[in-house]
Formats: structure tokens, C-alpha cells, sequence
């Protein structure tokens, strides 16, 4: 029976020759991951079910979401996950100083490769699919079944067949194609199914940006995003990874749900704007409004504070300076990504362009610190979302963009791209 990428890794971690959508099975689990706001609720859970881990190479935590700690709650949270990673002797806990934002730090750090069954308790677990790996985000209670015995039950998705061809215009990124994307099919337009990126298009997309297009699948309601595995995803595997991988082409025959072809080199710059990431516009139809002035910009997160961007976003601030009326976080996501910054003279251009420079966190993407938005107040963000209080108050607004966008957008005051610097 032909079957999708995804199809393909399930069946083989359920030991079975085959699978189809809607079956229900039981697959084994190459990595749990549990960050600082989630572990903490698996923990209580995990302990009804035994004492140790199923594997201690195999249970990640990374504390990366109100870190640094921002208050005692927090604080507490971190504690747990400090002690729970010692009591259980793990191999992969990464701590302040070490860490970073987990869905750019496990695939820097080589702990995932294609192939692989990986599970987080955080939804945009997704990003792993730019390597050729199933990953979905999970609840806090399949994550302590996962701790516990390495196995969990999934669903087998349908899937959407995305065929990309052409390249990318200059300044135009991955962020920019999904946020076309999901404003094309909707934010529940492929709804508990995976979203497969295919075409010769692919190998014109750096990982970054796939890594991007495959974080924001769930922001389209799917089960998880992959990219089919080239020569660039090999080189970035054998670059991070000393794990063996295992590739996984759909086959021809494959049955999908629906099928879009995207023309690349048509994408335009793409905002999506409030209060969904559905609700995508070009900037050309943002020209055709009033200005829209903002007060803060985000530059970073698990969608888009890769190294990839830190270089697009300096490329544009460099000898300019920040409006005087905005904010401006730049926030790397991982320690690797800082310190590279600071060496290639990017922080350097942050700072004189008037941004601040913070260490690897989620901080203000889900509101929690760092850029926590006021009443009325707008922001150009490069994160995932912009729900309704998504970053602060639920009087403040969120429009999502690419880091060529935003900076582009800092510099102006008022939503704008590269064109118009």
C-alpha cells in the first residue's frame, strides 16, 4: 500500500508494514522533550506511573520559556525541572548559560535527525519536520507516558501535498511562505494532518528556512510539517549529528487529501495580521492602507531566531537607526547563535541601531517577558502567533512578518519592508 513520509515513519515505529490514516497504533518514541512551563505538569504524572525514565539519552528538558526566571513562580518552575534532570540523570538538561530555545537548540545540538518519531509538550515540536523527521507537540500527559515507558498512541494524519518549484525573491523567506500558506488554505485547513513539502523548489530553501515553514504547520491546525530530505538536510545532519538517520520518500502513488503547487519566486513579503495567522496580507495590500504605526518590534523565537535571520535583520538595521517611538528586542535562540552574533559584529549593529540584545528565550512571544505589550500598543513580530493577548494585553495588537520585515518595519515606524529603506 503506498504510503506518505509520514505514513512511512509511523509504520516503522509501530513495527508494522504498513499503515493508513485514521488507524490508531502504538509507536515507539526516539525523544521526549519538556520545557520549564510544561515538564512541570508531566512531572506529578510521571510519578504515578514509575520512578525512572524509559531511557535517560532519550528525555530532553529544556527550561527556555520564563527563563531567566521572571518571578518566584517561575523560578520554582525551573527548580523543579533542575532537580527532576538530576534525580533521573539525564543526559540532554540543558540549563541558563547552555540552553536555548528548544526547537532551534535540539536540532543545533544534533538530537534529532530524519527518520526519527519525536514528541514535546509544546506545540511547535512541528520545527523537527525541516530534517525528514514525524514531530508533533503533545499534552503534558502523553509527555509523562512518553518519560515513562518510550511508546505513545497516535492517530495515523492524512496529508496535504505541497509541490514547491521556482526560488525565492531577495528578501522573501520561509516565514513569508507559510504565513502565504496559511493564508491560503486557513488555520484549520489541514487540521490533524501532515503537511509535506516536496518539489525541486525545496533545494533552493536554506534549513532555516524550512525550519521556519515546518514550525508553523500547527498554526494551520496540522499534525506535523516535513520537508522530503536533500542534500542540504544531509549536510546539516552530518554537520550537528553523529546519529544514524533513516530517509523516508513518499511514494508516487501516495494518497493525499489535497495537493498545491507553490511558485516560490511569486511569494511577496506576507504580514499576517490580527488576530490569526491566517489572516495574511501582501505588502502591497498593506501599502494600499493608511500606515499602520507600530510601537515594538520582536526579532527572534523558535520561528525565527535563527542564524539565518539575525544576519537578514543586522544586513538591513546596519547604519540605520530604530524609530524613536519604537522598541526593539532582538532575541537569538540559541547560546551558539549569541555568540556567533557577537563575532560576526551583528550584536554590535543591534546595539548602535538602538535594539536591545537579549540572551535565548521565549520571552514575549506568549507574553511572559522581555517585550510584554501594553493597551493599544502595536508590534511587528517574527514569532508564531497573534491571538488575542497572545503578547501582553488583549487591547494590544500582533502582526506577524519576516525579519527583513520587521527590521525593515523598526526602522520606518510603521509596517514596512526592504523596498522602503
Amino acid at each position: 500500500m503506498a504510503m506518505t513520509m509520514t505514513q512511512k515513519i509511523l509504520a516503522a515505529h509501530a513495527g508494522l508494514k504498513e499503515v493508513t490514516a485514521g488507524q490508531l497504533i502504538e509507536a515507539k518514541l526516539d525523544i521526549v522533550m519538556a520545557n520549564d512551563i510544561t515538564g512541570p505538569m508531566a512531572k506529578p504524572i510521571f510519578e504515578e506511573m514509575g520512578s525512572k525514565v524509559f531511557d535517560k539519552d532519550k528525555v530532553v528538558i529544556v527550561p527556555d520559556h520564563f527563563t531567566p526566571a521572571k518571578d518566584i513562580k517561575s523560578a520554582e518552575n525551573a527548580k523543579a525541572m533542575r532537580e527532576f534532570a538530576c534525580e533521573q540523570c539525564l543526559t540532554h538538561y540543558y540549563e541558563i548559560g547552555r540552553m536555548g530555545i528548544e526547537h532551534a537548540l535540539l536540532p543545533e545540538k544534533g538530537l534529532v535527525v530524519a527518520g526519527e518519531c519525536v514528541i514535546g509538550a509544546d506545540s511547535h515540536t512541528c520545527t523537527y519536520g525541516a530534517l525528514g523527521a514525524f514531530s508533533t507537540g503533545v499534552g503534558s500527559t502523553d509527555i509523562a507516558t512518553g518519560m515513562a515507558i518510550g511508546e505513545l498512541w497516535f492517530k495515523v494524519p492524512s496529508a496535504i501535498k505541497f509541490n514547491l518549484v521556482g526560488k525565492l525573491p531577495p528578501h522573501v523567506s520561509g516565514k513569508d511562505v507559510i504565513l502565504h500558506i496559511i493564508g491560503m488554505i486557513g488555520v484549520d485547513g489541514a487540521l490533524y494532518k501532515s503537511m509535506e513539502f516536496v518539489g525541486e523548489g525545496v533545494s533552493s530553501l536554506t534549513m532555516d528556512d524550512r525550519f521556519t515553514i515546518s514550525n508553523m504547520a500547527i498554526e494551520a491546525g496540522g499534525k506535523n510539517g516535513i520537508f522530503i530530505v536533500d542534500d542540504q538536510a544531509r549536510d546539516y545532519m552530518k554537520e550537528h549529528s553523529t546519529k544514524t538517520y533513516t530517509e523516508y520518500a513518499p511514494d508516487e502513488d501516495a494518497v493525499y487529501d489535497e495537493e498545491y503547487t507553490i511558485d516560490l519566486s511569486k511569494i511577496r513579503p506576507t504580514i499576517a495580521f490580527p488576530h490569526l495567522p491566517g489572516n495574511a496580507k501582501t505588502i502591497d495590500e498593506v501599502y494600499a492602507m493608511e500606515p499602520i504605526k507600530i510601537d515594538q518590534v520582536v526579532i527572534g523565537s523558535c520561528t525565527n531566531g535563527r542564524m539565518n535571520d539575525m544576519r537578514e535583520a543586522a544586513a538591513i538595521l546596519k547604519g540605520h537607526k530604530v524609530a524613536d517611538h519604537v522598541r526593539v528586542m532582538v532575541i537569538p535562540a540559541t547560546q551558539k547563535i549569541y555568540l556567533q552574533c557577537i563575532t560576526e559584529g551583528l550584536a554590535e549593529i543591534f546595539v548602535e541601531s538602538g535594539c536591545t540584545f537579549n540572551t535565548p528565550s521565549c520571552g514575549p512571544c506568549m507574553g511572559g517577558h522581555m517585550g510584554v505589550l501594553a493597551a493599544g500598543e502595536k508590534c511587528v513580530s517574527t514569532t508564531n502567533r497573534n491571538f488575542v493577548g497572545r503578547m501582553g494585553h488583549v487591547d494590544s495588537k500582533v502582526y506577524l512578518a519576516s525579519p527583513a520585515v520587521a527590521a525593515a518595519s523598526a526602522i520606518k515606524g510603521v509596517i514596512a519592508c526592504v523596498e522602503d529603506i
